[in-house]
């Protein structure tokens, strides 16, 4: 086994760990089964990756999330550690090479969905892996208690079964104390082993401002407060409109959403990034995986739909333990808007199933067909064809994906990939009998060499382009005529979002048949909105108190820079500015009698409304009194 701290600073170039950080990696290393709760940008990753390399065998990460799963791979790879992925839109070729090399390969890290854990797939080859560590990844999805329950997360306990005697490290950012107990249970633990970082954030000031006009409020907020900033609303339209009312006025704002190609995300995200543009207007798929500590503001203009969501979204600034701000911009409708949109979120279970067929029949899939198959997928066609609401068919699917039918992935870029299927000399043959493929492929060898013939390469379809110097649509055509032929195995590139079958397809009658559970899953998603709506109005709270509480985590103490604590604060400086200013009111009247105005003369010209005010408090209840002369003396 290999020493933690030289691993740690060996590939990420620090020399301790984080508070907690290091309790949770010995954890683990003593093979025990461990829950992590680290919030957002508390290093969750560094817990599970350095015991991983610090074990001999694999690491299976489990995780919903496809674009943070890309990113870790990458990440990791830039570290020299090899790691792989395994998500929809590869190819069964594709996936089948990845577990291949997770064999016999030396990979250190497998990223895969909850879905592909039961596959026969996975599990032939999962037999064969030397898995060292599990890894569940917002491991408050197995919960139903949770926020964002899946039940593919529930396949998990059939994983550990058929690894007995491997670890566990489950891993959120947020979990009330029944969800904590709801993790371990499913997870099978042995006995309760929690590591958890306090849910305060010392440096993070939270507010709740109620206001008729947010667009404005905004503007006087951004004008006061400098630094990068994150303004998250609900539907993508409003992302495009507020960023261009914040460009209007001359700051530099940017719009982010999941309906953007994966070119314009990439280039507004890394304008962000790198400070050429000081405000991201989001909806809620922006931030997961974006490593930037140093946000000073998140504002929300849109209420989230539970408090997990908005401990996450807010936590997404001051990640480097300086001073930073989350404010809810709060109207008079909010609330109730709020409880109507959860209604809405949860629709009939017969339109459910008819969204369900349509999807069957727009696919062409036959009953029993279809698992794990992906298809692009554009909601606004898919509706329009089918004569149904856009916005009712979009959380009749995220039912349909809570139920563990469909997976909606939004969309991620997938850039184009081949694998050389011949081998040398079958290739060398086919190139004589076919001269006019013999310069694509001779270009294939040079630019991607022996890898070509055991894994899946990028295509870089425009350097072929250049160097070929035929237009792009030959060579794209030419690739699929190779691919045809299977001398290449080529999947162009997709940056759509994508739809995945993750159980084969039923009879549409059979869907949902527990309709109380969906009763009893509507009755939650309202209570979350309740508990946020419970914390936006109350007015007589430290609001970190109210979180910590909702988190199951009390304490006395106060943050002392929330909205609440800062009013309670200038309240109390202001009661002994009062104090002060009597006290010292009433000695210079015993020294000598004054008049009012020489009396106000006395104090900075700042007192002087409190000054006036005092003085005819005094005289009213009878501590100063007024003499023939008008000046003012002390009363006995």
């Amino acid at each position: 086994m290999q020493d933690i701290h030289h691993i740690l600073k060996t590939y990420w170039g620090y020399n301790t760990f984080r508070p907690l950080q290091e309790d949770i990696v010995q954890s683990v290393l003593a093979g025990q089964d461990t829950l992590a709760l680290l919030p957002t940008g508390g290093g969750k990753s560094v817990c599970f990756q350095v015991p991983a390399l610090a074990l001999e065998g694999i690491c299976l990460v489990i995780t919903p999330l496809i674009a943070l799963m890309k990113d870790q791979v990458e990440n990791l790879k830039k570290r020299g550690v090899p790691a792989v992925a395994v998500y929809s839109g590869m190819s069964r070729r594709e996936i089948d090479i990845a577990l291949d090399n997770c064999v016999y390969g030396g990979v250190k890290f497998l990223y895969l969905s909850p879905e592909r854990l039961l596959t026969d797939l996975f599990q032939e080859r999962v037999k064969r892996m030397k898995v060292s560590l599990i890894a569940v990844d917002e491991a408050h999805c197995i919960s139903q208690w949770g926020y964002d329950f899946r039940p593919p997360y529930l396949q998990l306990a059939e994983l550990r079964e058929a690894l007995p005697g491997v670890p566990v490290i489950a891993l959120t950012a947020t979990a009330t104390e029944q969800v904590k107990q709801d993790i371990q249970e499913k997870l099978k633990f042995p006995k309760p082993n929690v590591f958890q970082k306090s849910f305060a954030r010392a440096n993070l000031s939270y507010s709740c401002l109620p206001t008729e006009n947010k667009a404005n409020r905004l503007l006087e907020i951004l004008e006061r407060m400098p630094g990068q900033s994150i303004v998250y609303v609900r539907s993508r339209r409003q992302t495009v409109e507020m960023a261009k009312f914040l460009q209007a006025r001359r700051i530099p704002a940017a719009a982010y959403h999941a309906g953007l190609k994966f070119q314009e995300r990439s280039a507004v995200q890394q304008l962000w990034v790198e400070d050429k543009v000081r405000v991201m207007v989001a909806t809620n798929a922006f931030g997961m995986g974006i490593d930037k500590p140093d946000v000073r503001l998140v504002v929300h203009l849109d209420l989230p739909e539970s408090l997990e969501a908005y401990y996450q979204e807010a936590g997404r600034a001051g990640r480097d333990e300086k001073y930073a701000y989350a404010t809810i911009l709060l109207g008079p409708n909010d609330v109730a808007e709020l409880q109507r949109k959860v209604e809405e979120a949860h629709p009939p279970v017969d339109f459910i199933r008819r969204v369900y067929q349509c999807l069957a029949n727009y696919y062409q899939l036959a009953v029993g067909s279809g698992q794990f198959s992906s298809f692009d997928f554009d909601v606004a066609d898919f509706a329009k064809q089918y004569k149904l609401n856009p916005l009712e068919t979009h959380h009749a699917i995220k039912r349909l994906e809570q139920e563990g039918y469909l997976q909606l992935n939004e969309s991620y870029y997938l850039p184009s990939r081949l694998m050389v299927t011949l081998e040398n000399t079958a290739l060398y043959s086919f190139q004589l009998k076919n001269p006019e493929h013999d310069k694509l492929i001779q270009l294939i060898l040079r630019m991607y060499g022996g890898e070509a013939f055991v894994n899946f390469v990028k295509v870089r379809e425009r350097k072929m382009v250049e160097l070929l110097q035929v237009p792009e649509q030959e060579v794209r055509r030419k690739l699929e005529f190779l691919h045809k032929l299977q001398v290449i195995n080529y999947e162009p590139q997709h940056d759509a979002p994508q739809l995945v079958f993750t159980a084969p397809r039923e009879e549409a009658g059979r869907v949902i048949t527990n309709t109380r559970k969906l009763e009893s899953l509507r009755e939650r998603a309202l209570q979350k909105a309740r508990e946020m709506g419970r914390y936006v109005q109350t007015e007589n709270r430290c609001r970190t108190q109210l979180l910590l509480e909702y988190f199951g985590e009390i304490s006395d103490a106060s943050c002392r820079i929330c909205d609440y604590c800062l009013a309670e604060r200038k309240k109390q400086r202001q009661q002994e500015d009062q104090t002060a200013l009597r006290h010292r009111l009433v000695e210079l009247v015993q020294v000598r009698p004054y008049l009012p105005k020489e009396l106000v003369q006395q104090f900075e010209p700042r007192h002087a409304e409190a000054v006036t005010e005092l003085i005819r408090e005094l005289v009213d209840v009878g501590r100063l009194r007024y003499q023939e002369s008008g000046k003012l003396e002390v009363k006995g």
